[in-house]
């Protein structure tokens, strides 16, 4: 995938809304088919990939857990790996988020397709 400053500039918008909530990375998903940037269609696989885990294991892991712990590290968790998406986003680094985000890349490759 190439990725040039022009780009970058252009999908910037909607790179961003896609990490604001599940309904930020839909919009930016059929946004992004209209303006074809590969740096909203990179971050658009990370966002949807951390929304999709987050509720996957939120919904059936940690809530039929009582530990308070678990939860909380979950969310800690799962919040660094949003922030950390969400600013390379805003400053226009096309970077994964660690442990996972290569997994989304490679899993995702095909749902959300460069241009």
């Amino acid at each position: 995938m190439i990725i040039t400053e022009k780009d970058i500039e252009k999908g910037k918008g909607l790179a961003i809304i896609s990490y604001l909530t599940i309904f930020g990375t839909i919009v930016a998903f059929f946004m992004n088919n209209e303006k074809r940037s590969n740096f909203t269609t990179f971050h658009t696989r990370q966002a949807l990939g951390l929304w999709l885990t987050f509720f996957a294991i939120g919904l059936t892991l940690i809530s039929n857990f009582d530990i308070e712990m678990l939860r909380l590290s979950f969310y800690i968790f799962f919040g660094v790996l949003f922030v950390y998406g969400f600013v390379n986003a805003i400053s226009g680094k096309p970077e994964s988020v660690p442990i996972l985000g290569k997994f989304y890349q490679k899993i995702f490759g095909n749902l959300v397709k460069e241009w």
